[in-house]
């Protein structure tokens, strides 16, 4: 099976068509969503799951800016650190070689790879999800990975790297 075919599989992407609605702005609203990856409305936490997932079907990234679109509207949110978390993480086979699947805290699952990176966001790892939107990795995670890193080869940057696949995720810098 194609890596492709294997991460259409594993995506779960309940997400609307955002990138085709340009509605006007229409203001502040007041959502925010906490480092925790919780969503909360004038300050009360969003406890329904289904609900949270609806908002984040709907959430885009904008000049360092988080909004909730629709056809019709478009308004801004607060968001403490960045919208998503990954929570888990499995190693799924495909090929001969061994990925790295991750989930968020609402579920979606993507595999670890070139079109969805592990990236540093303020000295801290997060994977770059759908539509350009990044979700934290829990610390939990984090600690179960270190089991799982490998030292720089001599023709990469110094360092400790997560490999998913045929990739190599630079994780940790070793300073001189």
């Amino acid at each position: 099976m194609r890596l492709d075919q294997l991460q259409a599989q594993v995506e779960k992407l309940h997400r609307a068509p955002t990138e085709r609605w340009n509605p006007e702005f229409c203001g502040d609203i007041d959502i925010e969503i906490k480092r925790s990856g919780e969503w909360f409305y004038g300050g009360s936490k969003i406890s329904r799951p289904q609900l949270v997932r609806l908002f984040a079907s709907v959430l885009r990234h904008e000049n360092n800016e988080y909004f909730l679109v629709t056809p019709a509207e478009k308004v801004r949110i607060r968001v403490e650190d960045l919208p998503f978390v990954i929570v888990g993480w499995k190693l799924v086979e495909n090929d001969g070689l061994t990925w790295l699947q991750v989930e968020t805290n609402i579920g979606e699952q993507y595999l670890v790879s070139e079109q969805h990176p592990v990236v540093s966001v303020a000295e801290l790892p997060a994977v770059q999800i759908r539509d350009h939107l990044l979700a934290r990795v829990h610390r939990n995670v984090y600690y179960q990975w270190a089991d799982r890193l490998e030292n720089a080869k001599p023709s990469e940057a110094p360092g400790y790297y997560l490999v998913s696949g045929t990739e190599r995720f630079l994780i940790g810098e070793v300073g001189p």
